[in-house]
């Protein structure tokens, strides 16, 4: 019995012992802040305010958000209600956080006096409401109203636009004053900029060093109008993953890019570009500025144009099921290391009709020769384009595997040039398959040096393929055809 009784004792100790455990705070930090905060707008509905634990008035809203953040504890969250926050300074979160709303439709932020969101702290994640930032001073025009400069950063869920006195809407940016590590590991799902004055999305880098970015993401991201409302500068783009910064490890998938002023997708010539992979991607209308009215000239910027749907010059740039449609100039320029797969360009050219110092291209590289291979397309297609279909020149070791031409306007008479502009195009092998009655010559081929064509031609023109000088040039397998059969 004695044993018994103490056997009841000790167990009811231990009960005790653990329920005391059970109900003691860890720490004092995890008791006075709980993980997730609540901030209601002004004009959000009495009930939100009711709950939440901090109510803004309308003005300086930002004060209020930045405080509910800085009580979080390490992985926390701040949810902002339905409604409009009007922010005329900062929010920074700190590192580990996230800040979150009811969706871009329903929360909305609108940053004047130099306000705007500063991801400068790793693991923050940003979802579910749209920015608006207007108004800033020439200390701030070089940033974006979503700034990203720190790793490990989700932006998901999130519409943006501004006008012409900012660089960007989001701008992911190397700055070593705030983050000397290599910036990496960021993702962008589901955003979208809209209607700007300015650039859609921007990478970039400040200094000498660490100028890298690495493993970016987009997925279902998109870049509508910008520059439409103004313009920053002359040269504004929907997304812009190169601009002083190298570029490796990009992925970019089921991203549109439409009505942007100069490119829809764009790499900078100089930065180095490794690893880029862009998949199901649309850009469509874009380079909405006029051709330049007099010749190409280095020194002159207003000569300068890109006009393109994908500009990636000089990249390791992978493009999959891509589609160009109605791009001003070119529908893909790509060149020293591009790589194409399942493509498709329509009506590059459209809406512009003097091409006396433009002229258009569905497909455009020059120079293409630095690496091997240069250039590979594969089982794309142009169809209807304003100009050449494809123009490749000041070229070597290029693989045009089952291409289709199909119904060019051309230039000058002719609807693909393969060394016809400079009369430079080498070790390379072509299979390409043309139709249409628009133009005398569909495949002219210049001046070309090892190079083997194979295909079929659709004419009824003795000039449909033609080719001019050059030595060890087989046609021998290719097929013409009369377009009446």
């Amino acid at each position: 019995m004695t044993d018994r009784r103490n056997i009841l004792r000790l167990t009811a100790l231990l009960l005790v012992g653990c329920l005391i455990a059970a109900f003691s705070p860890v720490s004092a930090v995890e008791s006075a802040t709980p993980a997730t905060l609540t901030v209601a707008a002004s004009d959000s509905t009495e009930l939100s305010k009711d709950q939440a634990d901090y109510v803004c008035d309308g003005v300086d809203d930002h004060v209020e958000i930045q405080a509910a953040l800085d009580a979080l504890p390490d992985g926390g969250k701040v949810v902002l209600s339905d409604g409009t926050f009007n922010c005329a300074g900062i929010i920074a979160p700190p590192a580990g956080t996230t800040l979150s709303g009811q969706g871009p439709d329903a929360t909305n932020l609108m940053f004047t006096h130099d306000g705007r969101i500063s991801v400068d702290q790793e693991s923050i994640t940003l979802d579910g409401f749209s920015v608006e930032g207007t108004g800033y001073s020439s200390n701030v025009k070089w940033l974006g109203v979503v700034t990203v400069r720190a790793s490990h950063a989700k932006i998901h869920n999130i519409t943006g636009t501004a006008d012409a006195s900012i660089q960007a809407v989001f701008l992911l940016i190397h700055d070593p004053a705030v983050y000397a590590p290599t910036l990496e590991d960021v993702e962008f799902v589901n955003c979208k900029a809209v209607d700007t004055g300015t650039y859609g999305f921007l990478h970039n880098a400040w200094g000498t060093t660490n100028k890298v970015i690495k493993n970016v993401r987009y997925d279902n991201c998109e870049a509508i109008n910008c520059g439409s409302t103004g313009a920053f500068n002359p040269w504004i783009t929907g997304f812009d993953f190169a601009e002083l910064n190298d570029m490796d490890g990009l992925r970019v998938t089921n991203c549109l890019a439409e009505g942007n002023l100069e490119s829809g997708f764009h790499f900078e010539f100089d930065p180095t570009v490794t690893d880029a992979v862009l998949e199901n991607c649309v850009s469509r209308n874009n380079g909405q500025k006029p051709y330049p009215t007099v010749p190409y000239k280095q020194s002159d910027m207003s000569t300068h144009y890109f006009g393109c749907g994908y500009y990636a010059p000089n990249a390791d740039a992978t493009f999959i099921n891509c589609t160009a449609e109605g791009n001003s100039l070119y529908g893909f320029y790509a060149t020293n290391g591009g790589k194409l797969y399942n493509c498709v360009e329509k009506d590059t050219g459209a809406g512009k009709t003097d091409y006396t110092y433009r002229k258009p291209a569905g497909y455009y590289s020059i120079p293409c020769r630095s690496t091997d291979p240069a250039l590979v397309l594969e089982n794309c297609s142009s169809i209807d384009s304003h100009g050449y279909g494809l123009q490749v020149d000041l070229a070597k070791n290029i693989q045009i595997k089952n291409f289709n031409l199909i119904n060019p306007a051309g230039i000058d008479g002719k609807g693909a040039s393969l060394g016809g502009t400079n009369g430079q195009f080498g070790d390379a092998v072509v299979d390409i398959h043309a139709s249409g009655d628009r133009v005398e010559t569909l495949v002219w081929a210049k001046n070309n040096q090892n190079v083997q064509y194979t295909g079929e031609i659709v004419s009824d023109s003795p000039k449909a393929f033609l080719v001019e000088g050059g030595q060890n040039v087989q046609t021998a397998g290719m097929k013409a055809t009369s377009a009446g059969e």
